[in-house]
């Protein structure tokens, strides 16, 4: 091989080999925060009810990332769908705690407390989620819904103050605070 023809295949080898890397660099998921994917593989889970392995992937970004709050409200929201009451009470306390304007810990402590027959807290939560982040009271989108195919709009947190407002305005005796088949399909809120 002539040195003239090694220089230009070498010239050609470094040229694929530089256009390789830049490719990689430009389609690569880059996390724009240590623990990303992790993150958005446990809301994944947590949306399909594969709980334990969601709190396993909230866990591990805390781990990772213990500045990034939204990871325990991840944790918690298992809790929450799980039943474990004491343990979701206890996390979401610590947030509204360490991050009083964290809307999604007030509006979730709120769906807690209205679980757990504790309505005028659910309603002080309530308020303080909606005063915090009024978006809020929109509730999933269009496209969510057409992704998870949910025909109905479901009821928002907005809707759930409003209800338990009349409610507990009415004498003890006429109020209808509980319908669990309806009370099931109240969306949990999640962080950022």
């Amino acid at each position: 091989m002539r040195p003239e023809d090694l220089k230009n295949l070498l010239f050609g080898l470094t040229l694929v080999g530089l256009l390789a890397l830049a490719f990689q660099y430009v389609t690569a998921e880059r996390e724009e925060f240590p623990g990303e994917m992790l993150y958005r593989e446990g809301n994944y889970r947590l949306e399909h009810q594969e709980y334990e392995r969601a709190l396993e992937c909230f866990k591990e970004v805390q781990k990772i990332n213990p500045d990034y709050y939204p990871a325990k409200l991840g944790e918690a929201l298992v809790y929450l769908q799980t039943e474990r009451y004491r343990k979701a009470r206890s996390l979401l306390d610590e947030l509204i705690k360490e991050h009083p304007d964290f809307a999604e810990a007030w509006a979730n402590r709120g769906i807690l407390n209205d679980r757990q027959g504790r309505y005028q807290e659910a309603v002080k939560d309530y308020r303080k989620a909606l005063e915090l982040k009024p978006e809020l009271a929109k509730g999933p989108g269009f496209f969510y819904r057409l992704l998870y195919n949910i025909k109905e709009k479901p009821s928002t947190i907005a809707d759930r103050l409003k209800y338990l407002e009349a409610e507990l305005a009415k004498p003890p005796e006429e109020r209808l605070l509980r319908v669990p088949e309806l009370d099931a399909k109240q969306p949990i809120q999640k962080g950022s």
